[in-house]
């Protein structure tokens, strides 16, 4: 048996039209989906995707396809499906890395990207560092040096957006009407990388989470900017194809009693019943 894990994303930190295409970087945290790849006859509650993977890296090795029948998948994932958290990618990537390991071969981050965005839209999660991320394409992957330690409120709204349908609406127009947003948002996450500078993360994140409120706009968003701007946290972040919100903080620095009390007071709470402590933490395939 080998096993391997993948995290979740709370949404992305920026996403959008950036250099003539759609790009993201996404936003890892400390949930996982946990894959383990057996010799074993396969179960009927896999998911589809992962057997998609399991089969297409045997293609891609030229492997017998028949091998497939006899390997097993099981899985546990705490990430929640259909928010916008990246559950589906943390489910095949950590499938590819576990077939990778049963099978004694190994994958790149960069073979694993190109992989991946044959299956689906991909996040930036698959890669250590944060990263720049063509997800329809795999051709844009720039990395960032900086790992920023900021502490995450996820909001986590009922209401779930399923990405094939997302994606099934033409959105380009959209996008590069909001891309002087974006190439502000994208100037501005440079320079908090140059600087190591979670304030100025914190204005690239609200400044993409902006221009996304046009294209899929979240409850209460006035009101949680007001709430950034009271408190002094870092800002806050939104997911572009999903229903949550994360607020960017410290908790060491900030109140994050406070924080919950005014999501309570405002009512916001009522949009986002559950509301989670993260952490932002490197990507990449465990």
């Amino acid at each position: 048996m080998a096993e391997a894990s993948c995290p979740a994303s709370c949404g992305e930190l920026l996403q959008g039209w950036l250099f003539g295409g759609e790009k993201l970087i996404s936003c890892p945290i400390n949930w996982f989906s946990c894959v383990s790849v057996s010799e074993g006859i396969p179960t009927p509650h896999e998911r589809p995707r992962m057997r998609q993977m399991v089969n297409l890296l045997l293609d891609y090795w030229q492997e017998p396809p028949e091998l497939t029948s006899g390997l097993r998948i099981e899985y546990q994932s705490t990430i929640p499906l259909a928010k916008g958290m990246a559950s589906s990618t943390a489910d095949i990537a950590a499938t590819a890395q576990a077939t990778a390991r049963l099978l004694g071969k190994s994958l790149s981050s960069a073979e694993l990207a190109q992989l991946c965005v044959k299956l689906e839209p991909t996040d930036s999660t698959i890669f250590k560092q944060l990263t720049l991320f063509d997800h329809l394409t795999a051709q844009t992957q720039i990395p960032f040096d900086w790992q920023p330690d900021i502490d995450i409120l996820l909001l986590e709204s009922p209401q779930t957006i399923l990405t094939e349908e997302y994606r099934r609406q033409d959105r380009q127009s959209q996008l590069q009407d909001n891309a002087s947003l974006l190439q502000q948002a994208w100037l501005q996450f440079s320079t908090a990388n140059q600087r190591h500078d979670n304030y100025r993360l914190g204005e690239a994140c609200t400044l993409s989470a902006i221009a996304c409120q046009s294209i899929l706009p979240k409850p209460c968003f006035d009101q949680l900017r007001d709430l950034v701007e009271q408190t002094g946290i870092y800002g806050l972040n939104v997911a572009h194809s999903g229903s949550i919100v994360g607020l960017l903080f410290d908790s060491h620095h900030h109140d994050t009693n406070y924080l919950c009390w005014w999501l309570h007071q405002k009512k916001i709470s009522e949009h986002y019943p559950k509301i989670h402590q993260v952490k932002l933490i490197t990507g990449g395939v465990r």
